[in-house]
């Protein structure tokens, strides 16, 4: 059994700003904007929507199967997924462009400013869907423009069940384009600014949204989650971090932890608790894919915030 991950994989360059971005960016002046912060941390790290999910489900003992491109530039990156047995098959090498780069500046109240050069993702859509055996879910996770639209519409059409994740990929879409991955995808999962910005542009409320899904999540960050299915709202309390570290990457593990507990056949509600136990344990370390609890351990954490997990996920 596997989940074919459709999506970025990039290097994330991450700086820690000590202060605050609203104590140096005075709104009066936003339009002649000119700021510089000191980072006394900096530091590289795998990243991209693919890989981060894909790191989860593999700490949960997944088997995802990553539909990606990279750069002349991703030697280091095909061998990262080699070091954690995650399938890179449908990784793509594209000649004469760079992998995708993020730089991110986050300050102490975990405000982030990002850039983002796509690079190889752009090409991201020359790698179709594989007609894989054994294939059981599917996400389209932010990645280019083009690639986003043609999986998802290669998925339906294969009838791959898939959760649709726009992410920071969303403002590239307009109303109909939006509207088209709805009522394709079988799960969306977006946060509260991206749930407002699909409501927004689809025209729809997050109910009439629902009504053409399986299920829609909303994620509330530390207040949990919305999980809206069969007519009805569920709110899934949060689960509080050890300690707070960096935020980056906690969309996607919980993504990661949704996505093999769907895999696994649990409930939307409990997959999503399962999203809030990794989404804690992301927090609570540096970087997007140095979280280290394995299944066992996420478990444990489950029964002690939410109670018994599903039967079927005991592990044997």
């Amino acid at each position: 059994m596997s989940s074919l991950i459709c999506g970025s994989l990039a290097f994330d360059t991450i700086a820690l700003f000590e202060g605050r971005f609203a104590d140096h960016i005075l709104p009066d002046k936003v339009h002649v904007l000119n700021v510089a912060f000191l980072v006394p941390e900096l530091r590289r790290d795998f990243g991209g929507c693919a890989g981060n999910i894909a790191y989860t489900m593999r700490r949960l003992g997944g088997h995802p199967v990553v539909l990606a491109t990279l750069g002349e530039d991703g030697a280091a990156y095909e061998r990262r997924l080699d070091e954690l047995d995650i399938a890179r098959e449908h990784v793509c090498v594209v000649p004469n462009t760079h992998t995708a780069q993020a730089h991110i500046v986050t300050d102490r109240d975990d405000n982030q400013i990002t850039s983002f050069h796509p690079g190889a993702m752009q090409f991201a859509h020359t790698q179709p869907v594989p007609a894989l055996p054994g294939l059981r879910l599917g996400i389209v996770a932010p990645d280019g423009r083009q690639a986003m639209i043609e999986h998802a519409a290669q998925m339906a059409a294969a009838g791959l069940p898939f959760v649709f994740d726009p992410g920071q990929g969303l403002p590239m879409f307009d109303g109909a384009a939006l509207r088209d991955f709805v009522e394709q995808a079988d799960w969306v999962v977006v946060n509260d600014y991206e749930a407002a910005m699909l409501c927004e542009r689809s025209g729809w409320s997050l109910e009439q949204l629902a009504e053409r899904l399986r299920g829609l999540v909303v994620t509330r960050g530390a207040q949990g989650c919305d999980v809206f299915e069969a007519g009805a709202c569920t709110r899934v309390p949060g689960l509080a971090a050890a300690r707070v570290v960096d935020p980056t990457g906690c969309g996607d593990a919980f993504r990661g932890a949704l996505l093999w507990a769907l895999e696994a056949g649990w409930p939307l509600v409990d997959a999503c608790r399962l999203g809030n136990v990794l989404g804690a344990a992301k927090v609570a370390c540096s970087g997007p894919q140095n979280h280290q609890p394995d299944l066992a351990q996420a478990l444990r954490d489950f029964r002690a915030a939410y109670g018994e997990p599903p039967a079927a996920a005991n592990p044997a």
